[in-house]
């Protein structure tokens, strides 16, 4: 189905999964300090707790990847006290499922880190992103 508007994802027969996916992607195409574009991925985060709320281990890395979204588009935004809590959380709930979302994520809380010149925690988050990204055989 292409999506030509944040309508699209708002359709009766559209599932919440691909709403939420949806609202990510077009999110992404608006311009960067775009108030449309907080408010997509704040949608996004909504619905994706929603979704993991009512099945877990479905839809938490759905919910990782919207969290992560939300913090990379406020730090686009030049927010990054805003972002810092979506990185956190993103982290937290990607922790126990490991691999390139966990990486990615911990990419994500350095950035948001060393946007608040907080560059210790940030040397820590790259150095477990390292460790994450290359375990040990």
């Amino acid at each position: 189905m292409a999506r030509n508007g944040p309508d699209d994802t708002t359709r009766r027969d559209t599932s919440e999964v691909a709403a939420v996916e949806g609202l990510l992607a077009y999110a992404h195409t608006r311009w960067r300090g775009s108030r449309a574009r907080v408010r997509d991925v704040g949608e996004a985060v909504g619905r994706s707790r929603a979704l993991a709320g009512r099945d877990p281990l479905t839809h938490t890395p759905l919910l990782v990847r919207s969290l992560r979204s939300a913090a990379r588009v406020m730090l686009g935004c030049g927010r990054p006290g805003e972002a810092l809590p979506y990185a956190l959380e993103a982290v937290a709930l990607a922790r126990p499922l490991g691999g390139p979302a966990l990486v990615m994520c911990l990419a994500t809380l350095t950035e948001a880190y060393e946007a608040l010149n907080r560059y210790s925690e940030a040397a820590a988050a790259a150095r477990e992103a390292g460790a994450a990204a290359d375990p040990p055989p």
